[in-house]
């Protein structure tokens, strides 16, 4: 593992404190230390330090002891797990609160109550609240996304939801989210990322997951690798909490098939002893989406077996709700551009597949980048099995790779030819004059890229259609 860095005397700003407006608040959260926009960040009790999250929220009077919570962590597919459980509890008029990271194109999207971003005048006013507290701690000044969780415990205890749906950021066991004593925990698929931090191999990654395991609390995990596994059972043993595996200890299922009303689809089948879920379409498209449906269906069931009332044709109808920005979204027809946040090697294969499955395509062009800290040898492998041509781009964060070494690195593995763009817009022109109508360019390799992708398409193509429409 990487040495341990304290960034924490480096990177810390002056920042104002006083918040009277949303450009305020924004200031004040870009002041903060942000690990999200570091390249190399020691994973220590210094840099992530839950003593530092447990003195912010009590300062501001404890919210999470308010609450009832879903905690959610896992290598990938955590975004959509947490999105889909919190749409199917919704529509059992349940008040869902979800918080979730990163975000695409608003910092509001990581704090939602039932589908809905709050709101720029609920944000003001709790930065407004945060912001003498986080003057206050000045010694041990929290960090960005310890004051973007603090937030969503406030806003969701202020609007009384029902339950919070809560994804973890970094790991699990030093994450500022694991302060929480959740009703029932959930795991996602395991696999490397952030090695890091985390450590290099899957049982370090693992056991870094597990930590959100808690005394007696209920686990359900998806399908994991057998060392993943062994790492998972022993960390819920250990403190007997029960623990459920779909597809083994769960009755869990999914086929894939097409059909003339929804085109390509994958159904899921899922039984418990006081649930049946008969041949559900999974509102995303791909294989690990059938999966990641199959772990929210998995919580569902158990929190009926804990005596909360569900009605099944509400959750059926609460998951047909789900749209999830940056999976799998085409966010152009002409030419058709697909945007994806797959960002380690796992997703990015993940992806590939369920193109191929689901989208017919003559030939596929791939505009790729990605964080300097991921797995880009395994990445690369992936893309160069999808990618008919490749270009290779910068992500818009400060942590992206160089591009040209990316290209370099995939030249060589794959003996394929490959392009550089300084910018994601060149990046574009080089991909148009490539493209025809019956080929799709898909931009993946980092939430960051996707949002930036999301920007840059819809200005590019509205003002051609502008100059279209006044030729």
């Amino acid at each position: 593992m990487a040495r341990s860095i304290n960034v924490r005397a480096t990177a810390r700003k002056k920042v104002p404190i006083a918040v009277r407006t949303y450009q305020s608040a924004l200031n004040f959260l870009k002041g903060m230390t942000n690990y999200e926009e570091m390249t190399r960040v020691g994973y220590n009790s210094i840099n992530f330090n839950l003593s530092r999250m447990n003195r912010l929220v009590a300062a501001l009077g404890n919210p999470h002891k308010k609450l009832r919570f879903i905690h959610i962590a896992g290598t990938k597919g955590k975004g959509s797990t947490a999105t889909m459980l919190a749409s199917m509890l919704g529509q059992c008029t349940l008040k869902v609160g979800l918080y979730t990271s990163p975000h695409l194109l608003d910092i509001r999207e990581r704090i939602q109550i039932n589908g809905e971003m709050i709101s720029e005048a609920d944000m003001t006013r709790l930065m407004a609240r945060i912001a003498p507290v986080v003057k206050k701690l000045a010694k041990d000044e929290p960090t960005f996304f310890e004051i973007m969780t603090a937030a969503a415990f406030l806003h969701f205890a202020d609007q009384q939801v029902d339950f919070a749906v809560i994804e973890t950021g970094l790991g699990g066991r030093l994450d500022s989210t694991n302060i929480i004593r959740p009703d029932l925990c959930a795991i996602t698929s395991i696999s490397y990322d952030h090695v890091n931090q985390l450590g290099s191999t899957l049982e370090k990654i693992a056991e870094e997951k597990a930590g959100i395991i808690k005394p007696g609390i209920p686990v359900v995990c998806s399908p994991q690798s057998k060392e993943v596994r062994k790492v998972l059972l022993k960390a819920a043993e250990k403190v007997k909490a029960p623990i459920y595996f779909t597809g083994k200890d769960i009755e869990f299922s999914y086929r894939f098939e097409s059909s003339r009303p929804i085109g390509p689809h994958t159904r899921v089948s899922l039984t418990t002893a006081n649930t049946r879920f008969e041949h559900l379409p999974v509102p995303m498209l791909g294989d690990h989406q059938a999966i990641n449906c199959g772990l929210a269906l998995s919580v569902i069931a158990l929190l009926k077996e804990r005596g909360l009332e569900i009605s099944d044709q509400s959750v059926i109808d609460g998951l047909a709700r789900v749209r999830m920005p940056g999976r799998m979204e085409i966010i152009q027809e002409t030419p058709r551009i697909l945007v994806d946040g797959a960002h380690n090697a796992a997703s990015v294969e993940a992806l590939m597949r369920a193109i191929g499955q689901n989208i017919p395509y003559d030939s596929m062009i791939v505009i790729f980048g990605c964080q300097s800290d991921k797995d880009i040898p395994g990445m690369l492998r992936h893309v160069q099995l999808g990618a008919d041509k490749a270009i290779f781009t910068v992500t818009g964060s400060p942590r992206s790779a160089d591009p040209h070494d990316l290209a370099a690195e995939y030249m060589e593995a794959s003996g394929k030819m490959a392009q550089v763009a300084e910018r994601l817009e060149d990046a574009l022109d080089i991909a148009e004059r490539a493209v025809t109508r019956e080929d799709i360019i898909c931009i993946a390799g980092s939430f960051y890229l996707v949002g930036l992708a999301k920007r840059v398409v819809a200005e590019r193509y509205a003002r051609k259609n502008e100059v279209v429409l006044a030729g």
